[in-house]
């Protein structure tokens, strides 16, 4: 069943469907996170409803972000939102898997590479399939996942990415094998002080030094979300 929501900036709106996958406070996170320049080219990997480039559009100067989606139902939802709200002349979306990224993208060619990644090893949770390849790594492993960003990158190009605490060792290793140092970073807590999530920037070539950001909490103490982070723009 779909639904329209106001993304609650510059008049920006998206239709979900809640019956397959939903955006959450990651997606709003990462997409503050990000920095775009004028006439940069950017690359979302796994696109979903559009909602972090829909974004991205509002907050920063976009020239044209290329947006990879797999699934056909999520790729109609990215069609319809990319339409309603006019920005058919800055958002391309490529219904194929980001895999296959060499039939539409040249290799070392892109300024900015940014994904809210499938981050849960396959297991035998019982979901629906869409949800599924959008949470575990199914159809996308963390090592493809950065094989894809790396190869698509310029020298010197950025890969935002936001992923599970627990899994930030094995995350800078599969860059780092890749030529992508970590360069800025900071980590997501409730508000009990638990860490969830870390939300990065490597860079393709990159020199020694990260720079760690203070963490960001994302609810209140009695688990209640923060509102604010709906709007607000987080870290520069």
């Amino acid at each position: 069943m779909e639904e329209l929501e106001d993304l609650e900036c510059n008049n920006l709106k998206i239709w979900q469907d809640k019956k397959l996958y939903t955006f959450t406070s990651d997606a709003v996170i990462l997409a503050n996170f990000i920095k775009l320049k004028a006439r940069e080219t950017a690359v979302e990997i796994g696109g979903g409803s559009g909602v972090i480039s829909i974004l991205l559009t509002a907050k920063n100067q976009v020239s044209k972000i290329i947006i990879f989606e797999i699934q056909e139902n999520m790729q109609n939802l990215c069609k319809k939102n990319i339409i309603l709200n006019n920005l058919e002349n800055k958002l391309d979306l490529i219904c194929d898997d980001v895999k296959n990224y060499k039939k539409y993208i040249e290799v070392g060619s892109v300024d900015v590479v940014f994904s809210n990644p499938p981050y849960f090893p396959v297991s035998n949770c019982t979901m629906n399939e869409v949800k599924r390849i959008a949470k575990e790594e199914s159809c996308l492993s963390l090592s493809e996942l950065v094989d894809c960003a790396s190869g698509m990158l310029k020298y010197g190009g950025r890969f935002y990415v936001v992923y599970k605490a627990e899994r930030l060792a094995e995350l800078i290793v599969a860059c780092e094998g890749k030529n992508l140092t970590l360069k800025k970073m900071f980590f997501t807590e409730n508000g009990k002080g638990v860490i969830n999530l870390i939300v990065a920037e490597f860079r393709k070539g990159g020199g020694k030094g990260v720079k760690v950001l203070p963490n960001l909490v994302t609810n209140k103490s009695d688990g209640e979300f923060l509102e604010e982070l709906k709007t607000r723009k987080f870290l520069d």
